[in-house]
């Protein structure tokens, strides 16, 4: 077989890869839908879907409450699915994420600050909670952008700069709670839980909008990516910017996941779990990877949810817990094979 046609092969079964995953989270989304607290019959749900159905009740559930948690689940785990890959190539860490490097903990302590000033603040929660979690996630990322930026700094220094902001944001956030009122304490603990319930259209659009600005700038770099995927050194000599793309990489990571987490709360393991899987599915081609790391992260989030309300019937089991029930176990696979190469 010659190069070229072994070229179009290889790419004709990761686009075959690529459509299975589509097709799996179509089902995983229509499972989201059907499926709630309320035990709904599925074939009045699917009817109220089409426009056929003649119960107010059962169309204010389905299109007002589950379509929203659905679509946002599915925006919310292609943007942290994405920032993961981003993060993992930039850094060259497979550990590497927005939740592992501390960009989702900044998060979580604007959130519990913004919940702590709500008696001050003249806004109501449903938009000064997340303009402080997306703040607080770009002033996270800026700090490890910015060591980024010092003479000599190497992926491993940004690694290093990742954990201590981790650790910073922590304990700033333990200590917000430990100040907090009991009322504000539990709306701190239930939105670190992640949770999809409140979710609406407005909020899966700014989030939908900031993926669609996003990904394409991610796309247009994608070649070089790749190269940076072959060290530092080899990627300047094919005349990429190294310093400037880690840049914009950071800036793309701290838009995607500030918009993610910031209606939905610290869903972790996602921008982590989900790059591996593309990657052992679709190659290391940023081409490819990055829209299999969205397709993935959004099929991933989707799956918790459905699990989340599976769990204990009647009932919605933060999805957060879920997320980080299946991550762990993966991440100490990720850390024992590391330790065996």
């Amino acid at each position: 077989m010659s190069a070229v046609a072994a070229w179009r092969a290889d790419n004709a079964r990761r686009m075959a890869t690529s459509g299975l995953a589509m097709v799996a989270l179509a089902a995983s989304f229509a499972a989201d839908v059907v499926t709630g607290p309320a035990l709904l019959p599925i074939g009045d749900v699917l009817r109220t879907l089409a426009g056929r159905g003649d119960d107010p009740m059962m169309a204010a559930i389905v299109v007002q409450l589950r379509l929203p948690i659905a679509l946002m689940a599915a925006v919310v785990g292609a943007s942290l699915g994405v920032s993961g890959a981003v993060m993992q190539t930039i850094l060259a860490n497979p550990l590497a994420s927005s939740y592992t490097l501390g960009i989702s903990a900044g998060a979580g302590f604007g959130a519990a600050l913004m919940i702590l000033l709500g008696g001050v603040l003249p806004f109501g929660d449903m938009w000064t909670i997340p303009l402080g979690a997306f703040a607080f996630a770009g002033i996270a990322c800026g700090l490890v952008a910015g060591v980024g930026q010092l003479r000599g700094a190497t992926p491993e220094l940004l690694v290093l700069a990742g954990i201590a902001c981790l650790f910073l944001f922590q304990a700033l956030l333990s200590l917000l709670q430990f100040l907090a009122s009991p009322e504000a304490l539990q709306m701190i603990v239930f939105w670190l839980f992640g949770s999809l319930l409140r979710s609406s259209y407005p909020k899966v659009a700014v989030v939908a909008v900031v993926l669609a600005l996003v990904l394409p700038v991610l796309l247009r770099d994608a070649w070089k990516f790749t190269a940076l995927q072959m060290g530092d050194d080899r990627a300047r000599g094919l005349g990429v910017a190294v310093g400037k793309l880690r840049l914009r990489a950071f800036v793309a990571v701290s838009l995607l996941t500030g918009a993610a987490v910031a209606f939905v709360g610290t869903i972790g393991f996602v921008g982590l779990v989900a790059p591996h899987v593309a990657r052992g599915l679709v190659g290391e081609d940023q081409r490819h990877l990055l829209p299999a790391s969205a397709v993935l992260g959004a099929l991933l989030l989707s799956a918790a949810s459905v699990v989340s309300k599976l769990v204990l019937p009647g009932t919605v089991f933060p999805i957060g817990i879920v997320t980080a029930l299946i991550g762990v176990p993966f991440f100490a696979w990720l850390v024992l094979r590391g330790a065996r190469r």
